[in-house]
């Protein structure tokens, strides 16, 4: 393992007001996915049907956080956190999607958030961590305008009931991997392998961010943002070939959700990206459209883990009108030579600040950002002396953040960062093997026994904020003697 990079403090140095926080998403945590009449997600049913996740894996149980809340609101305010970041299960609130609300789903969430401000925390909300109700997939679910139109009133059901404590509100979470990963690839839920379904669904969810801005400004909403899993994408070599292939992984992971809502425009490429598939999107855009998903916000959120390298590569069907939205003719490649976590992914912390140069070069106007995740899984083990020595993720955090700290130095307006995640919890089809947490789950007891990584994160949360007081001790000083002086 490389060392820690080269300082003179222990941590890297961020500015005054820069805040931290750790994020998490229901179906991954939660557990009691039929308690208290919650409904069910397209991720109950995908993961219930054989082989569908890995060792038939389900988020049923998952960390039992809908009933050890409490312990994991105290491992928050152990690490000093600033803000919190969590996500609203949809059918825990709205069971069929639409109609009744279920109180006691809101009734959970109000008394999270209670507690996570009596400890001094800042809840983030996020309205939609991809676990739709499974009603509204059986009539069509993101292909569908009218589940845009449901995301919008039950954002503001949840409006309502947080608003008055909840300040920072994201709509949707990875859009991508709803829209590509879900309808796509289908290897995340619903399971669905479509060309124009998977187009459709991208809009519609666009559309939702949209309709669901506006439901919560109409509610009172100081800080609206959304989160995007937007990748650094570069081309394998200077050949002409793959070159096209990286425009088109570009408008497939970047430009479809970046152009629509900050320059108020469709993709440039899509027609060379997805052939006649993108034909039918002009049956799906309405005239007013884009004004609504192009609506100002407070904040962008990212979530960054690893860059992407592709290069040109066949078709995996010859009929473009058979191909899913994803078979656009690129494939990814690994020229990085460095070290990979267990999900495989190569780990280039210098790719952050690279993503955030080219993102801001693209977009002038983008509102500040926010890192909503960046972590690492890795193959961590309980030590003989009963501790979780993860040096691999202290080192990912420790370079990432030294990355993000020098990004900001060179101007990147960067406010926030969140670590993914508090708890190991259900990384979706890859089942319970795969670790992000800074707390280690022991599934079988729910057990929570806090790793190294935990430790060095609540340090550098400590040396920031004995960082920030000494420097507003030292500003407010200066200003009282300047008073002093004779004019």
């Amino acid at each position: 393992m490389s060392t820690a990079p080269s300082r003179t403090t222990p941590y890297p140095t961020f500015p005054p007001g820069f805040r931290f926080g750790a994020a998490t998403a229901a179906y991954q945590i939660e557990g009691a996915h039929d308690e208290d009449g919650r409904g069910p997600s397209i991720w109950d049913t995908f993961s219930h049907t054989p082989g569908r996740t890995e060792d038939g894996a389900s988020g049923d149980v998952a960390c039992d956080h809908y009933h050890r809340w409490p312990e994991d609101v105290a491992l928050l305010a152990g690490l000093g956190v600033d803000a919190y970041r969590f996500s609203v299960a949809w059918p825990r609130v709205l069971p069929k999607g639409t109609g009744a609300v279920n109180a006691k789903g809101l009734d959970f969430y109000d008394r999270l958030t209670d507690a996570l401000l009596d400890a001094g925390i800042s809840p983030t909300v996020t309205l939609y961590h991809w676990d739709l109700p499974q009603t509204l997939e059986d009539r069509g679910g993101w292909r569908e305008r009218a589940t845009a139109e449901h995301f919008a009133a039950y954002a503001a059901v949840v409006a309502e009931r947080l608003g008055d404590r909840v300040g920072s509100w994201i709509t949707l979470n990875e859009p991508y991997c709803t829209a590509f990963n879900g309808y796509a690839e289908g290897r995340h839920a619903p399971g669905a392998r479509e060309g124009v379904g998977a187009l459709a669904a991208a809009h519609h969810l666009l559309l939702a961010h949209g309709l669901g801005t506006e439901a919560l400004r109409a509610a009172g909403a100081r800080e609206v943002g959304i989160t995007l899993n937007l990748d650094r994408v570069e081309a394998a070599s200077g050949h002409p070939d793959d070159l096209a292939a990286l425009r088109r992984a570009r408008t497939l992971h970047n430009d479809v959700w970046t152009d629509p809502l900050f320059a108020g425009r469709y993709p440039e490429h899509e027609r060379e990206t997805w052939g006649p598939l993108a034909e039918g999107l002009a049956a799906l855009r309405r005239e007013d459209d884009l004004r609504v998903i192009g609506a100002p916000l407070d904040f962008l959120g990212l979530n960054y883990y690893r860059p992407l390298t592709v290069r040109a590569a066949p078709h995996r069907e010859n009929e473009p009108r058979l191909r899913t939205a994803v078979d656009i003719g690129a494939a990814e490649t690994d020229p990085y030579g460095t070290r990979h976590t267990t999900m495989g992914w190569p780990v280039v912390p210098e790719a952050l600040p690279a993503l955030l140069r080219e993102l801001t070069a693209r977009h002038p106007g983008l509102p500040p950002l926010r890192i909503t995740e960046n972590g690492s899984a890795e193959a961590d083990t309980v030590a003989p002396d009963g501790a979780v020595h993860d040096a691999d993720r202290v080192h990912y955090l420790d370079t990432h953040l030294t990355a993000l700290a020098t990004a900001i130095e060179e101007g990147a307006d960067v406010r926030e960062y969140y670590a993914w995640s508090l708890l190991d919890n259900f990384e979706w089809a890859r089942g319970y093997e795969q670790r992000f947490g800074l707390v280690r789950v022991d599934y079988a007891s729910g057990e929570r026994l806090p790793k190294d990584s935990y430790h060095w994160y609540a340090g550098l949360l400590a040396h920031h904020r004995a960082r920030t007081t000494i420097s507003t001790t030292i500003t407010a000083s200066t200003a009282s003697t300047d008073q002093e002086r004779p004019a």
